[in-house]
């Protein structure tokens, strides 16, 4: 999609991920070596009782199946800034949820404009874990003069 065929409140329902315990480790041992991630039995004695995920996988784990929508095509340019914040902990086994939605439209130039989208994301039990807002710059469809 071009710039020109979004429009403010824009929504999309998001394809529910799963969030695997191996995975979740693994992603910890390489990206986000403490010991809330990695450690069974240190987890276990925090107020968390349980190994979280890392914040930054969760986010990439929907993220990942956000653009498998491709709603952007090859009029997506680039990102140009992203913001996470982190409400509650994800745990192994956990299913997310999460519907995005445009909520700011800046034109640029006349090539491209910003798409402003956030994705607020949701565990099984309906509990917001995280919420983020993403800009990307998208190719504006050719202006006539």
């Amino acid at each position: 999609m071009y710039f020109d065929d979004f429009s403010l409140h824009d929504a999309w329902d998001v394809a529910p991920v799963v969030v695997e315990k191996e995975k979740m480790i693994a992603f910890a041992r390489e990206y986000d070596p403490i010991a809330i991630h990695t450690d069974e039995e240190y987890a276990k004695g925090t107020h968390f009782g349980a190994l979280i995920a890392p914040g930054v996988m969760t986010f990439m784990s929907v993220w990942a199946s956000f653009l498998s929508q491709n709603l952007f095509g090859d009029e997506l340019i680039a990102g140009k800034s992203t913001k996470i914040e982190w409400h509650k902990p994800v745990y192994a086994g956990d299913t997310l949820y999460a519907r995005s939605e445009v909520t700011a439209l800046t034109v640029r130039n006349a090539r491209n404009g910003i798409v402003e989208v956030t994705v607020t994301i949701c565990n099984q039990h309906g509990v917001c874990v995280l919420s983020n807002v993403t800009e990307m710059v998208i190719k504006r469809r050719e202006q006539k003069d």
